[in-house]
């Protein structure tokens, strides 16, 4: 099963991928993780990578779709994959729809969990992250013990510039610009599977898991 997970700052999605890899034993490709991995391992791409990031200049298609085809060919995509955060626009998703045809592969499915942006800013204005050890909380989700002082440690908890609403606006709102296309590009291939993601994190999960099993 080659799937596609889309979703917003804030929308659990990283979560729910977790829970998918465990359920269907395929793996996580997170275009992030893989372009490091390859810049590390120095692969031609990931050498060629490196010299566009070390400009300050993004990574052209091309090559992040190599090393996504790299990745792709691996032993263990063989049973299927959860491709995240890639691709990010319809040209990608194309070239993507290239590579897989090449290996006589296609995407299955394109889960895409929605969350409303009240709720989304609602999630991250309320994280609190530990100066000290890096923990996590919210102050509506995950109450420490005691108000801005870690459980684990006794450090200071503190927002992270971030986590303040004006900053999240601005990455929801390139999120939605970037997105849109590309969600409107899956549904007329009819592989859109369009997931409430508010709720509890098991019924979400239940949900995935009807749309892709049907």
């Amino acid at each position: 099963m080659d799937i596609i997970l889309l979703g917003p700052p804030g929308s659990g999605k990283g979560t729910q991928a977790q829970k998918m890899v465990e359920r269907y034993h395929i793996p996580q490709i997170s275009t992030g993780d893989i372009l490091r991995g390859a810049v590390k391992e120095r692969t031609p791409l990931g050498i060629e990578a490196q010299g566009y990031m070390d400009q300050g200049t993004l990574v052209p298609d091309e090559v992040v779709v190599g090393i996504v085809r790299e990745r792709l060919k691996e032993s263990d995509c063989k049973g299927g994959f959860i491709l995240d955060g890639f691709p990010r626009t319809v040209p990608q998703a194309e070239a993507l729809d290239s590579t897989l045809g090449e290996m006589q592969r296609a995407i299955d499915h394109v889960v895409s969990i929605e969350v409303p942006n009240e709720e989304l800013i609602k999630r991250l204005t309320g994280r609190r992250t530990c100066r000290n050890c890096g923990a996590m909380y919210h102050i509506v989700f995950d109450l420490p013990a005691k108000e801005g002082v870690c459980d684990r440690c006794g450090g200071e908890l503190y927002q992270r510039d971030d986590d303040q609403e004006e900053i999240i606006r601005a990455r929801l709102q390139v999120y939605e610009e970037q997105t849109a296309p590309l969600i409107a590009y899956y549904r007329g291939k009819g592989l859109l599977r369009a997931i409430d993601g508010v709720g509890e994190i098991e019924e979400i999960f239940r949900n995935i898991g009807q749309a892709i099993e049907e």
